[in-house]
């Protein structure tokens, strides 16, 4: 009759030793194998008198640590290297942007008119979206300061087609000058974007920027209207009227 041997001094009846158990969790049953060697192999670092167990890190865990580290790889290449992932700042900028865009269609409401885009050409964040568009689409014909390149210059008193409202403006780029090389804006951008635009040119009336010379038809602006006045860029034009 074979009798069964403790495989170790940490088994006892009371305590029997399970093949996965690690040295600390043998010792917590059982206090009186802290003479026993650790089945856990040691790293071979001592410290002190203390060893390190090599213990490894679980299976699921290294798999997260390498899926991050790739992840963070792509991260880097697609934002920082390619130039075509957005940061937070410029995804911020793009929802005010559109925020600003649906405040616009709410203040010009159901119809544009002259009213609604002088409320527009008032308010500096939507004029510095309008910017951004006549960067993007006028920038070329009209130079960066509405100075006048291809097409006339906009910062004169003096126009070739209507008398520099708002609404004439809103119509000329929604309509364009095809006989003109003017495009028909109205194609591209939307209702709202086309209202911003106007309202930019607006801000841009007789401020003078030395460019192109004068074309067309000149015109003198009282408040927010103007007032056609001759159709020569060689007469002067009139003095304001007096309070």
């Amino acid at each position: 009759m074979t009798q069964r041997v403790p495989h170790d001094a940490a088994e006892t009846e009371d305590h029997p030793v399970n093949s996965n158990d690690t040295h600390s969790e043998r010792m917590l049953r059982n206090p009186d194998a802290s003479s026993v060697a650790p089945r856990d192999p040691l790293t071979g670092h001592e410290y002190d008198g203390i060893v390190e167990y090599d213990n490894p890190m679980p299976t699921w865990w290294r798999r997260i640590f390498w899926a991050t580290f790739f992840f963070s790889i792509g991260y880097y290449v697609h934002y920082q290297l390619t130039g075509n992932g957005a940061s937070v700042e410029e995804t911020y900028a793009v929802e005010m942007q559109e925020q600003r865009e649906k405040l616009a269609a709410a203040t010009l409401g159901q119809q544009i008119d002259e009213a609604a885009l002088t409320r527009l050409m008032a308010d500096p964040l939507m004029m510095k979206d309008a910017a951004s568009i006549y960067k993007l689409r006028c920038v070329q014909c009209h130079a960066d300061r509405g100075q006048g390149n291809i097409g006339p210059n906009l910062t004169d008193d003096h126009w070739l087609y209507g008398s520099a409202t708002l609404m004439d403006l809103f119509e000329i780029i929604s309509n364009g000058r095809p006989q003109k090389g003017m495009p028909t804006w109205s194609r591209t951008l939307r209702p709202v974007e086309l209202a911003q635009v106007a309202a930019y040119i607006g801000t841009l009336r007789n401020t003078h920027v030395p460019g192109k010379p004068a074309q067309g038809t000149l015109v003198a602006s009282v408040g927010t209207a103007a007032i056609h006045v001759a159709t020569s860029s060689a007469v002067a034009p009139s003095p304001e009227p007096t309070p």
